[in-house]
């Protein structure tokens, strides 16, 4: 079946789905496969649970009306996603980046959701199945999208362009992400920066954080639109403060946000600069993000009995490890402890990168629990460290009890699972 036929039998359902747990009446279900499982053999169910067709790709389980053979069920999910992006001929903006993908991804759909009916990625769904999902949640009053872009590896953020063909592009940062696959923080760069090579050859718009310098470079031959904090940009944002929460300066309006750190800034100021761009009410912007509360245990702050929590353990890596430890720092609060999981993904930088966090910490003026085989390998000069091989020998070691009036810092990578510990509380 050709792309075009196949698109007009999905324009007669409700969505995509490749979950027989999710499906809604009249999906279109993407059998897909995986390690250890094998979608085509979920057709029948899916069927039975209300989806209007099912994609496969063995012949075998093409056994109705409803089920359609297709030589590869993941090409054909990312080759539609790319005809339905085409058909709907909507603006895309794409947004990639080492840290703080998915709250600036929240924070700009927020401010353009003020004047524009978007679509933007749900949760997480980056990659090169997320990115198809989300072009094809996309509908025909869908009047811009927002593509979250992840990548581990080279060229993946070259393929993802390829299939949602972005008009517009942001960068939040470069940092010590994935150090495994990209193998240093220059690869680092280089796989991000598919995101502006993609846009230039195109002739696009690349959104710059005027203060990053390797942003203007990498992106000094492109169409641009920058934000800084003096008037060499086209559009000022001012930061103001991060205690208790990050407040900014625009056209004479102060914003102030539920976010905490100072990091959150740039994510801040990059909302407002697309929002700008894309005409959105300056009231508008400021009302946008002064209503965004942060969810998903990212900077999250949160109360236990007399305790404050400061929930960042969706995902950690060295570069924002160090940033919210250096922003704990900051906070005025007395009795603070940071409980801080493993980064993974971090390969033969493992050991140095564990041991950097620990040698930080030792000049910094607040008490830590690290918990994984990483942070056990590493050494200790200070009694103010403690560590636990794993989360198990933390849980049966460590008493939580005494923890009252205490401001505690959370955050570990997702596989660490960090937010555990408000259940200990």
């Amino acid at each position: 079946m050709k792309i075009e036929q196949l698109h007009q039998l999905f324009l007669e359902c409700q969505s995509a789905c490749t979950d027989t747990r999710k499906i809604k009446i009249d999906d279109m279900f993407f059998a897909l496969k995986g390690d250890n499982f094998n979608g085509n053999t979920y057709a029948e169910q899916a069927i039975q649970n209300g989806a209007k067709y099912c994609i496969v790709d063995e012949t075998e389980f093409n056994t109705s009306t409803q089920t359609i053979l297709v030589n590869d069920v993941l090409e054909t999910l990312q080759a539609l996603a790319t005809f339905h992006r085409i058909f709907l001929n909507i603006p895309i903006i794409a947004l990639t980046g080492s840290n703080g993908k998915t709250t600036t991804k929240e924070l700009i759909n927020a401010v353009l959701s003020q004047k524009y009916i978007t679509t933007a990625t749900v949760g997480n769904l980056n990659n090169h199945i997320g990115v198809p999902l989300t072009l094809l949640s996309m509908t025909k009053n869908t009047e811009i999208g927002i593509v979250e872009m992840g990548a581990n590896h080279q060229k993946e953020i070259e393929f993802l362009c390829s299939i949602a063909k972005p008009d517009y592009g942001y960068i939040t940062n470069f940092g010590k992400a994935h150090l495994e696959g990209f193998g240093s923080v220059e690869g680092v760069i280089k796989g991000k920066t598919e995101l502006y090579n993609f846009l230039i050859e195109n002739n696009k718009t690349i959104f710059v954080n005027g203060n990053d310098v390797i942003q203007m470079e990498k992106s000094k031959h492109a169409n641009t639109f920058s934000f800084g904090n003096n008037a060499n940009f086209n559009i000022k944002i001012e930061f103001i403060e991060a205690q208790p929460n990050v407040k900014v300066r625009y056209n004479n309006l102060i914003i102030e946000s539920h976010l905490i750190g100072e990091y959150n800034f740039n994510n801040i100021a990059a909302a407002v600069c697309i929002g700008h761009y894309f005409k959105v009410e300056d009231s508008s912007i400021k009302t946008a993000i002064e209503a965004y509360i942060p969810n998903n245990n990212r900077s999250q702050v949160l109360t236990k009995g007399s305790n404050k929590i400061i929930l960042d353990a969706y995902n950690a890596n060295p570069t924002s490890m160090q940033a919210a430890l250096l922003n704990f720092e900051k906070l005025n609060d007395t009795n603070k402890i940071a409980f801080l999981g493993d980064m993974f993904e971090l390969g033969q930088d493992a050991e140095v990168e564990h041991q950097n966090i620990i040698n930080l910490i030792e000049n910094l003026n607040f008490q830590a629990v690290l918990i994984g085989e990483n942070f056990n390998k590493t050494t200790i000069n200070s009694n103010k460290v403690s560590i636990f091989k794993n989360f198990d020998a933390f849980k049966n070691e460590f008493d939580t009890s005494k923890l009252t009036n205490h401001t505690l810092l959370i955050k570990g990578s997702r596989g660490m699972a960090m937010e555990r510990i408000l259940e200990m509380l």
